[in-house]
């Protein structure tokens, strides 16, 4: 198993997911809704930070793996997809919306597998669309799990718009992939 710090980051990130759930499953030791959030928010924004530092260090440093690039990407969706279930089931993100967040990420995850095995993976690279629309839901989400008034800011408010900006980037971006992607589609037939 690789070693490297952003390894090690992405692998604390990978060990933050279920922890993010029982927060809010099983708020063992909490004694308000309110200390149970804050965690919930703090945790899901170090992750957030772990994601970008990972990065940020794996390329800095020239730390990067085939594994590392496989698994830092897998372990910042299924913590978006995690947080967005939370987000659900606190009635804080309409489900259509989590719908459309979690469907794009598959979808865009398969065609890029797809378009990989055709030799055609530079058609799908990531673009600035979809780091714009990460960045949204990355400052969306800890908003949306914290859900209160803070220093006068309606930061439960500001997610919710945050999240539905998201959410119009994904699907706008989810297009702009498959139209790149089209012309490079070759579907078997019998």
């Amino acid at each position: 198993m690789p070693t490297s710090i952003p390894m090690l980051l992405t692998w604390i990130r990978v060990l933050m997911i279920p922890l993010l759930v029982a927060i809010y499953h099983y708020p063992i030791g909490f004694k308000t809704d309110i200390e149970r959030d804050i965690c919930g928010a703090a945790l899901f924004a170090l992750a957030a930070v772990t994601d970008a530092l990972d990065g940020y260090i794996a390329r800095r440093f020239a730390m990067t793996s085939r594994f590392g690039a496989f698994l830092d990407p897998v372990a910042d969706k299924l913590m978006v997809c995690a947080a967005l279930v939370v987000l659900v089931a606190l009635k804080r993100v309409d489900v259509f919306i989590a719908l459309i967040i979690i469907g794009r990420e598959i979808t865009i995850s398969a065609l890029r597998e797809w378009m990989a095995l055709m030799g055609a993976a530079h058609s799908v690279a990531v673009n600035s669309l979809g780091k714009i629309k990460t960045i949204a839901q990355m400052v969306a989400i800890p908003f949306l799990l914290f859900n209160r008034p803070l220093w006068g800011f309606p930061i439960g408010a500001i997610g919710t718009v945050l999240i539905y900006v998201a959410a119009t980037l994904t699907l706008y971006s989810m297009l702009y992939y498959l139209k790149k992607a089209w012309p490079h589609l070759k579907f078997d037939t019998p």
